[in-house]
């Protein structure tokens, strides 16, 4: 059983629609659920859902696999859910899984076949298609160094049948996936939520001597109570931790005078936030820590400001740099001459700002999107500005989730408490 509460079949009707809209005729469409993926001895990971098929279904189980066939010859083989049977034997050892009525209630797919049937469907499929959409890992960061149950699918089918002609499935749904539906933007906004009293209950439990797996803790519980978890593993970094981009050692103790950047969030029915805070282990920050803290702030609004339909990604990374420059240069950090001997591959600012300054949001924490599609009506995008100081011992990013419309931007986390004085106040107050 999924933990969270049930989302309308009508969302993935919708979504499995917008894809059919894009497919040539006599064409067919293959996506399978992840392998569950070993650890050591007997045991297992937990399984993560496949995000395509979860977006074209609402199913999270292992072992699925959806057909789609626009033009086969009976209606009823248009759309095709194949599951996994369960039996006494699988009930007692691994619990619940799917009856075909729950299936076509969570999905809106009218068929549904168990698993066994599916190589000789898939034959008669092939023989009325010509062409054939098979998915794959498209990410442009991905790193993919073992051979998921999508590649093997891919490698066998395409042997068998060599004669068809064969299409990426993932460029079409990184056209998809990143304009997010109302139900959509609903689930993203469930995230947040969630994420933001993960924020909230922290403020009032982090002082000096605290570790941070104790903050990890707290999180763990806010989150599952309120039927989420993390969406990805928790950064909870204190003092230096924060210049390491990807910490994840959690091990450290919270000491008076350090800052502790959190990059942590809690994922709902599979659709993730994606916070970043810092905060004062103390409950004050330094004068020091206070200026770099604002500068990043006024460099995250002036991002999401930035963020309107239209523009290239590329050219928005481009003004946060810009505007990171102009910041760094009040904080004394570089200066004029520093960015006029710069090498341009290697720019002065890189030293203090050296990633990313978002992406977009969705099943994936990293989501979809073509390579160099330009922001639309639609998209959920990270904003997530930092500055990095190794040699005085902090570092400072913030991060909130910002929905693009025609309109202008939506802050999905305008809630959860970012202005400085903000979270000083909260946190004395928590303190008695």
């Amino acid at each position: 059983m999924t933990r969270h509460l049930p989302v309308k079949s009508s969302l993935f009707q919708s979504n499995r629609d917008r894809l059919r809209g894009l497919l040539p005729e006599k064409s067919l469409v293959v996506v399978n659920a992840n392998d569950i993926p070993p650890t050591n001895a007997d045991a297992v990971m937990i399984p993560v859902p496949n995000s395509d098929l979860f977006y074209l279904t609402g199913v999270a189980q292992e072992e699925s696999v959806l057909v789609i066939c626009p033009d086969a010859h009976e209606e009823k083989h248009r759309e095709i859910l194949f599951l996994r049977e369960t039996s006494e034997h699988i009930a007692v050892w691994e619990g619940y899984k799917l009856t075909k009525e729950q299936a076509r209630a969570t999905s809106g797919v009218r068929t549904v076949m168990w698993l066994q049937e599916f190589p000789v469907m898939m034959r008669r499929l092939m023989c009325e298609s010509d062409h054939v959409f098979l998915n794959s890992n498209e990410h442009a960061r991905a790193d993919i160094v073992v051979e998921s149950r999508e590649a093997r699918f891919v490698r066998e089918t395409v042997a068998m049948w060599p004669l068809h002609r064969y299409h990426r499935l993932a460029k079409l749904m990184h056209e998809l996936r990143p304009v997010k539906s109302e139900e959509e933007i609903a689930l993203l906004k469930e995230a947040c939520r969630i994420t933001g009293d993960g924020f909230r209950r922290l403020l009032g439990f982090v002082r000096p001597g605290v570790h941070e797996f104790e903050v990890e803790a707290e999180l763990a519980h806010e989150f599952i109570r309120q039927r989420g978890r993390f969406a990805y593993n928790p950064i909870i970094a204190s003092g230096n931790n924060a210049n390491v981009l990807h910490y994840l050692d959690n091990n450290a103790v919270c000491k008076k005078g350090d800052v502790l950047l959190l990059d942590v969030a809690s994922t709902y029915a599979n659709y993730n936030a994606d916070l970043t805070r810092t905060i004062p282990v103390s409950g004050k920050f330094t004068k020091r820590q206070r200026e770099v803290y604002d500068a990043v702030l006024r460099v995250l609004r002036g991002c999401i400001k930035n963020l309107v339909p239209g523009k290239l990604p590329k050219d928005w990374q481009r003004e946060a740099e810009e505007l990171t420059q102009v910041e760094l240069l009040k904080l004394g950090l570089i200066t004029e001459k520093d960015i006029k001997k710069q090498d341009p591959e290697k720019p002065a600012l890189k030293k203090y700002f050296m990633h990313g300054v978002g992406h977009p949001l969705g099943l994936d924490v990293h989501d979809v999107a073509a390579i160099g599609a330009p922001f639309a009506p639609g998209w959920v995008m990270t904003v997530e500005p930092g500055i990095y100081i190794p040699d005085e011992g902090f570092g400072i990013r913030l991060e909130n989730d910002v929905l693009i419309t025609a309109d202008g931007t939506v802050d999905l986390m305008a809630d959860i408490p970012i202005e400085a004085a903000e979270i000083e106040s909260l946190m004395k107050k928590a303190r008695g």
